[in-house]
Parts: structure tokens; C-alpha cells; sequence
């Protein structure tokens, strides 16, 4: 006779090894997205979950039908037209990594366009000032040259390389 057991501590045990393939499946998914999908569209598609539904009984045998598995992936609705004449090449990728049929469909989630990537600007320092003795060495080694507009933008040139050298 068995003994009973708090239901809390059954569930776990009956269910984990069905859910623990559904998430683990998800994560392979995720895990190998990039090489599914291409760099680029990694960028701008993320796979959100996977349906998994029995099959349906139209008089053939449980045994013949595999249940279906649809994939949700996230994208904005610009994107979606561009990767829904994808569908079935992202399909084929899929089921070639992961094996034959896994995933039966894809179904595209719309989600807010995303946002352009925020790029950290430094921001620009003021130059550093020039001490009297720069400015005489500017002056003495441009005192040969006789062309005036040759001479003011060597000036600015050596002015602002010994600036990036004070900084």
C-alpha cells in the first residue's frame, strides 16, 4: 500500500521530464539562433516560444502523427512581410539543425520596432592651450616658408598636433 504524498512533491516528478524538453528545446533554439537565421536577422527576430500541440485524430493511428510544434518569433511588422517570404527556408534550417519536421510552422509576433542602437559618444574636449615656448617652436621652424596660405595651414597643422600630444 502506498503511503500518501503532498501533491506538491508528485507534480514535480511526473511532469518535469515533459517540461524539461519543451524548455530545453526553446534554448536550443535560442542558443544556436544566429546560425539558424543569419547575423543580420539575429538582429532584428527573436524566437519567443514553441506551441506544442497534440495530434489531430482524422481516423489515423496516434502512432503515424507526430504532434505539431509551431514557432512564435518576435519581430516588428516591417520586418514580418520580409521574413515571412523567408518562412520556409527558416523551416528547413531549423528542422536540418535540429532534426527532421520539429518545428511544423512559424507564427510571427508583432512587436514594437526596435530601438537603433545608442552609440557612446566621448564627448569632445576643448584643446589644450599652446604655452608661449610651443608657439615660438611653430614659428621657428615655419619661418622659411614665403607662401602665406601654405604657412597659416601648416600652422593649424602643428598646432594641432602638439595639442593632441598635451592631451
Amino acid at each position: 500500500m502506498c503511503a500518501l504524498r503532498l501533491l506538491s512533491e508528485t507534480v514535480p516528478f511526473v511532469t518535469g521530464k515533459t517540461f524539461a524538453r519543451k524548455y530545453i528545446a526553446l534554448g536550443r533554439i535560442v542558443t544556436h539562433w544566429e546560425d539558424v537565421i543569419g547575423s543580420r536577422m539575429a538582429k532584428i527576430a527573436q524566437p519567443l516560444k514553441i506551441h506544442y500541440r497534440k495530434p489531430s485524430q482524422t481516423g489515423q493511428k496516434q502512432k503515424d502523427k507526430k504532434g505539431e510544434a509551431t514557432l512564435d518569433i518576435a519581430v516588428s511588422s516591417a520586418d514580418s512581410v520580409l521574413l515571412s517570404m523567408q518562412k520556409g527556408l527558416i523551416l528547413e534550417r531549423i528542422n536540418q539543425l535540429f532534426g527532421h519536421n520539429w518545428i511544423t510552422d512559424i507564427r510571427f509576433v508583432h512587436t514594437a520596432p526596435a530601438a537603433p542602437e545608442k552609440t557612446t559618444r566621448t564627448p569632445k574636449r576643448s584643446p589644450a592651450l599652446l604655452n608661449e615656448e610651443d608657439k615660438k617652436y611653430i614659428a621657428e621652424t615655419l619661418e622659411e616658408i614665403e607662401d602665406p596660405d601654405i604657412k597659416r595651414r601648416l600652422e593649424s597643422f602643428g598646432t594641432a598636433i602638439l595639442q593632441d600630444k598635451k592631451q
